[in-house]
């Protein structure tokens, strides 16, 4: 048996969980798994000496191995349990579902700690700062009662968060949405981009129950993580999202496979009555259940493609650039640590990831121009992008592209990644010498 572990308020424990849960309802994840909650008992016992990194979600493999990294144990269940895929092999659709997963896992963070961590504040209004420290506190103080996991909450906000003295230093998620990119004077074109893509969801689950048709796929669960952990369970986005968007709820409650009997999840089995009123099963999922034929993509996907390659994808290639300047300069020795994925500067590269360091770059969204850390995970996540699309080459697949600013240059990653091949050990990111087998 498998076991993850996990926190019910981390965007990429939700993402790996409901994989897991969608994976054994197939009966597609041999003896299954266990949800085993990370105190911080087992973070600093056991994982940290497992994977080198306290971040979460960590999945134990049977054979006794040990994986961090929501992308990286997905990549592994998929390998080894291949019954039921939830990634396409057709490239339109392949690509589709990658772009997705980068989109949700490293844009879609800004939006999603934003509206967590304002509506935490003393004096704002509306506030869920005290829902907010209980679902921290069950964490961090799961074996005390109501009451002392309240009170763990507040002291953690207090004392590595500085939550109650923020104007004064900022620390904690405060802190990394500056590192991010979001501050006062971005902050209104983030909401923005947010609801752009929540009105385009909506639009979108009139007619389909997931994002490539009636199954879900990497996308659907890589795009759950942020809006089940921030914009449903989090009570304040969690109201907006529920009177504005109920088809985003619904499709949430769905892919999460857990209190969803209304919401007809894949697998899940529907009933009517035949002629003799008799129960008769009935297929009630769009598109028969299955992604879209023909290696279509949904056309009311495009507007959220559009701004993958609209806002995301041209920081993506400035960041790439900067990555590639700084490994190549004399601050850097090839084989050394990067920093690694995180909300903020890691420790120790601060002055590099901070203020106009090597590793910030300008970038802008919504017409408003500032600056952002460098994050070489999400280089990494390009190199492991590029490997999932190596061979493939179809004209449909550039044709479709077209329809995007810039789209045609996501086939071209062997070129903008020369200079940089990034080793993934556990948690950790080191420089490493180029794969020269991907440059052509």
């Amino acid at each position: 048996m498998y076991r993850l572990f996990s926190v019910e308020h981390s965007i990429f424990s939700a993402k790996v969980r409901s994989y897991l849960r969608f994976k054994d309802d197939q009966s597609d994840l041999g003896l299954g798994f266990e949800d085993i909650l990370a105190s911080p008992e087992l973070i600093n016992g056991l994982l940290v000496k497992k994977s080198g990194s306290p971040s979460l979600p960590q999945l134990a493999l049977p054979n006794g191995s040990w994986l961090q990294d929501s992308s990286e144990i997905i990549d592994h269940c998929e390998a080894t349990h291949q019954e039921t895929t939830v990634i396409p092999r057709t490239p339109c659709q392949r690509l589709t579902t990658y772009l997705i997963e980068l989109l949700a896992d490293e844009w879609l963070v800004v939006p999603a700690c934003w509206e967590r961590w304002h509506y935490s504040k003393a004096n704002q209004r509306p506030n869920h700062r005290a829902f907010n420290e209980q679902q921290w506190g069950s964490f961090l103080d799961p074996e005390g009662n109501g009451l002392t996991r309240r009170l763990a909450g507040q002291r953690f906000f207090d004392k590595v968060f500085g939550i109650n003295q923020i104007d004064e230093e900022l620390k904690g998620p405060y802190a990394g949405l500056i590192d991010l990119g979001c501050d006062e004077k971005t902050q209104s074109a983030w909401q923005h981009c947010l609801d752009r893509l929540l009105q385009s969801l909506e639009t979108h689950f009139q007619s389909h129950d997931y994002l490539l048709g009636g199954r879900p796929s990497l996308a659907d669960f890589s795009l759950l993580g942020p809006l089940y952990v921030h914009f449903f369970r989090d009570p304040v986005p969690g109201f907006d999202l529920r009177t504005r968007f109920p088809l985003v709820c619904e499709w949430v409650e769905r892919t999460n496979a857990e209190n969803c009997l209304n919401a007809r999840r894949y697998g899940h089995r529907y009933y009517g009555l035949d002629a003799n009123g008799e129960l008769e099963e009935r297929q009630v999922l769009s598109d028969a259940g299955e992604w879209l034929t023909d290696d279509k993509v949904p056309h009311t996907l495009e507007p959220i493609l559009a701004i993958f390659f609209h806002d995301m994808w041209p920081y993506l290639k400035t960041a790439t650039q900067a990555l590639a300047d700084f490994i190549a300069s004399d601050q850097h020795a090839l084989g050394d640590s990067l920093p690694r994925k995180t909300f903020t500067a890691t420790p120790g590269f601060e002055h590099l990831q901070t203020g106009k360091g090597p590793l910030t770059v300008a970038f802008e969204i919504g017409g408003v121009q500032s600056r952002r850390m460098v994050v070489p995970y999400q280089i990494w996540m390009l190199q492991r992008l590029n490997r999932a699309m190596s061979g493939i080459s179809d004209k449909q697949l550039e044709t479709w592209l077209g329809r995007f600013r810039s789209g045609g240059e996501i086939l071209k990653l062997n070129e903008r990644l020369q200079g940089i091949d990034i080793e993934k050990r556990g948690g950790l990111l080191f420089s490493s010498p180029p794969d020269l087998s991907r440059i052509e």
